[in-house]
Order: C-alpha cells, then structure tokens, then sequence
C-alpha cells in the first residue's frame, strides 16, 4: 500500500479483487461534439487523439476484434491478466443512440477475459439516458469524465465547450446511479496559477468521485496550441520535472484516501510532442513525487 495515497492498482484490487486488470482502448467515436459543430468546430486547442491511441485501436474494427488485438499486444508479457475495455478516442457517448450504445457495451462484456468498461466521455454527452444505459450493465463500468479544469474562463480558452456547473451535474448523476466516476484534468493549462490548479484539486474532491487522472499539458504537433506557440501567442506556465513534482506532492497532501490518483504524468509518442520533453516514464516521475512526500513526512515530524 502507498504509504501517501491511494494509487490505480490499489483501487482496481478494491473494484476487481484477486485479479490483475489491463485497459484495452476501444475505439467506436470518431468525432466530439466541440468538433463536428454540435456546440463547436476545431476541437480542443491541446489535443490530437493520434497522440493517446495505440496502434491497435481503430475504428474500423469491431469493438471485439479491437479488444482481441489489444489482447494479444499484453498476452506475451501478462498471461494471467484481465481486463477492462476502455472506450478511450474522442467522445465515446456523443451521437450515440440507445441500441448503439448497448451494442457496443455488450460486445466488449462478452468478450472472454473482460470484466469491467472503462467509458472516456465529457460532462455534456451524458443525458439521463445514456447513463441509465450504462449503468445496466453486470459488470463494473467506470466513467473517466475529461473536466480539465473548474474554471470557466479556461475552459472557453481551450475550446471544451463545457462548464464546471456541468461537471458536477455529471459526476453526481453516475454516482446516483452506482457507477464508478472519475476526472480527467490538465494541470498547466493557459492562464492557470498554481493556486488555480489546487482550486480545482478543492473542488473535484468535493464530488462523489473514486479516481483522478491528472498530467501536465502537453504541446502536441498538429494542435491549435501548437500553432499558437509559433505565433506567440500563448502563455503557459512552463514546469520543470522537479516543480511539477512539487506541484503533484501539494495535490496529494490535499487528497482523501477514499480517491485514488491513477496517474500524474501524460505520455504522448516522444515524435509528436514539442513540449515539455522531460523523457521520463511515469515510474520515474512518481519516483520523483514520492520523494517530495518523503522529505515533506520528514519535515513536518522533526
């Protein structure tokens, strides 16, 4: 057990007991509704999903072939394990009706080896009914919420299209029908202090959520951040490894147990990304969070 928070393994050991659980990533959306123009055009200005897709994972696959893909890309170095399929590109319940959305759901829980769903989706595309859908089903399903930040005026500045009023509604609808909830958030985001940052960290504690995704932001080729860096005309605050690990031990001590951090660190292909370039892996940057919560535990004993 972490002797400072609730880690991903931990968590899942507490949803899936005696078992060794894997996300598979699915992909079924290939739009969000910031993009084809439901809300608006171009998409979040950070993201390009060819940055967080792996390459077994692609729409026009059957949700199970995905899956039995994905399988055999972690059968050579896990045998034993299981797994969970995550719907993970783009927003996997936008434009999807009823009879869809059951299909998909109920293709990956009849797979062999699957026993959760992990659904990726924004505050905005879950209505009353897709989350009655969703909640359905036998097996654990997990909903990872992209919330980014609570502060509105971020929120507009990278285009999401959604407003922390609507996160909030979201998260307490899933947890009042049984599901797992979790956030997604970027820490870093244009205009955002540290102190905005744990003001989101206050707030998303507040919510009945069980996990947090965090990262810091990324500048990925092919966004709209991208080409505002060029112009100049973007500022964001520019973390080192070591101040960005200062940062997360600030999170951590401020966290409930009850939530646990699945990560801090994003990883897009080192090709794609233009900033920061740490080149470390999320081990070694925990390694790094862990030893701020270690000298801060010595501190404040002595």
């Amino acid at each position: 057990m972490n002797p400072y928070y609730t880690d991903y393994s931990e968590y899942l050991s507490r949803v899936f007991p005696g078992m060794k659980v894997q996300k598979l990533s699915v992909a079924v959306s290939g739009t969000c509704p910031n993009r084809d123009g439901t809300i608006s055009r171009g998409g979040c200005s950070y993201c390009n999903n060819r940055s967080f897709a792996p390459a077994y994972c692609q729409p026009g696959l059957s949700v199970k072939e995905q899956i039995e893909r994905g399988k055999l890309f972690f059968a050579r170095k896990y045998p034993a394990m299981k797994y969970m399929a995550y719907f993970q590109t783009y927003t996997s319940t936008h434009l999807a009706d009823r009879a869809r959305l059951e299909g998909w759901l109920k293709e990956a829980a009849e797979c062999d080896g699957v026993v959760g769903i992990v659904i990726g989706t924004r505050p905005d595309c879950l209505p009353e009914e897709t989350v009655e859908v969703i909640a359905g089903f036998q097996i654990p399903v997990m909903i990872e919420l992209g919330a980014e930040s609570s502060h509105d005026e971020t929120l507009a500045r990278v285009n999401r299209g959604h407003s922390w009023a609507q996160t909030e509604e979201a998260v307490r609808r899933c947890a009042d029908a049984g599901l797992h909830c979790g956030l997604h958030l970027i820490m870093g985001l244009p205009g955002e202090t540290e102190e905005m940052m744990l003001l989101t960290i206050e707030r998303a504690c507040r919510l009945p959520i069980e996990s947090l995704k965090l990262h810091q932001l990324q500048i990925i080729k092919g966004t709209r951040m991208e080409q505002e860096l060029r112009e100049g005309r973007l500022e964001i605050m520019k973390f080192s490894p070591e101040s960005y690990a200062d940062l997360c031990a600030r999170i951590v001590a401020m966290m409930p147990r009850r939530i646990a951090i699945e990560r801090f660190l994003a990883q897009a292909p080192p090709e794609m990304v233009i900033s920061p370039r740490w080149g470390l892996k999320n081990y070694q940057f925990t390694t790094l969070v862990q030893n701020r919560l270690t000298s801060r535990s010595v501190i404040e004993n002595n």
